[in-house]
């Protein structure tokens, strides 16, 4: 592999928020398919120390610029400093709760940062972009909780969810007066686990809010026990369920969508869903957990959470056949993953 800095120049790729969890994962795909990502985070919801981890995994360092994405005038100069291919846009603020807590953060970031994005990508005609949207934007499914995407839309149970759904607008209305201007939607279901080197993963700032990384952390003795909101829910053991998708799927998931867009030369404005077909239900992953690992968890059920869904699971049958992708991982691999990882954190912190 040759160093990033002499990596082909009309191969950058502007990666938002790419030193984040699924953004760093991102950043190594590209690289391993050929592409030079030109990473720019303000490192507000991310950490430093991703860095070295993708330095140990690639043998350099990718480019960053460590801007606000909201910073039009910042971003405009790294428009002008690169020509790029391509754009996957993730910056963008993520935990449900807190955005039912605190909506105008969201809406502002969210919202902010994708226009000012897109407004730079028609300027200097960036016309293959993907955006890192939610399987949020189906709300609460009615009837069948596997999803196309196709099922219709109810309102989503959160202002994060909203934000995505409002993005996914956004870039529809763009779109359709903006003909060259193409767009991938991927609709993520629930990112889990770690990159199988144990040197990049998930690392929440605070209290954690998805469930792997308060399992791990919890396990490693960071919390005394792990809180399960909600024990009544319509399931069959009482706790949501979700499709749980291994973080280096999903990021294979962006290299497979810019492909597809490389080589459409026609309009296109696609949604994907990104995930295993799968539910798996919150006690099934403790369970899965303990199993694996050999640790035993203390955790207790507490009242439900504002905002979360009840059961959700991905058909992903289109992005297998027209972006040729699938995932390789189980919900087993991403436990053991985002444990060695959870091991291995306690060298940075």
């Amino acid at each position: 592999m040759l160093p990033l800095k002499q990596m082909q120049k009309d191969n950058h790729i502007l990666i938002t928020g790419g030193a984040g969890y699924i953004g760093s994962h991102t950043v190594v795909e590209l690289i391993s398919a050929g592409y030079t990502p030109i990473v720019v985070d303000d490192f507000r919801n991310s950490n430093k120390f991703v860095l070295r981890g993708l330095g140990e995994i690639l043998g350099d360092v990718p480019i960053i610029h460590e801007l606000d994405v909201c910073n039009y005038r910042a971003m405009e100069e790294i428009f002008q400093k690169y020509n790029f291919k391509g754009i996957i846009h993730f910056a963008a603020y993520k935990a449900v709760g807190e955005s039912v807590a605190n909506p105008l953060k969201y809406y502002s970031n969210n919202i902010g940062g994708l226009t000012t994005i897109c407004e730079l990508a028609l300027k200097y005609e960036v016309n293959n972009f993907v955006f890192s949207s939610s399987c949020t934007v189906y709300g609460e499914p009615e009837g069948l909780k596997e999803v196309t995407e196709d099922t219709p839309k109810s309102a989503p149970n959160s202002p994060y969810g909203n934000t995505k759904l409002i993005g996914e607008s956004i870039l529809k209305d763009v779109q359709n007066s903006n003909p060259n201007f193409k767009v991938i939607n991927l609709r993520y279901f629930n990112p889990v686990g770690a990159h199988p080197s144990a040197w990049i993963g998930e690392y929440p700032l605070g209290k954690p809010n998805n469930l792997l990384p308060f399992v791990t952390q919890t396990a490693i003795g960071k919390h005394d026990h792990l809180t399960i909101f909600g024990n009544d829910y319509p399931t069959p053991d009482g706790t949501c369920i979700r499709d749980y998708i291994h973080v280096c799927d999903l990021a294979s998931a962006h290299v497979k969508a810019l492909a597809y867009l490389f080589k459409n030369n026609e309009p296109c404005l696609e949604a994907f869903n990104i995930g295993t077909g799968k539910g798996t239900s919150i006690l099934e992953v403790i369970t899965i957990f303990e199993e694996k690992t050999g640790v035993n968890l203390s955790w207790k059920f507490g009242e439900r959470r504002d905002g979360d869904v009840v059961e959700i699971y991905a058909n992903a049958e289109k992005s297998t056949n027209l972006l040729n992708w699938q995932p390789i991982y189980s919900i087993e691999d991403a436990v053991i993953h985002a444990w060695e990882w959870e091991k291995k954190l306690v060298e940075y912190v």
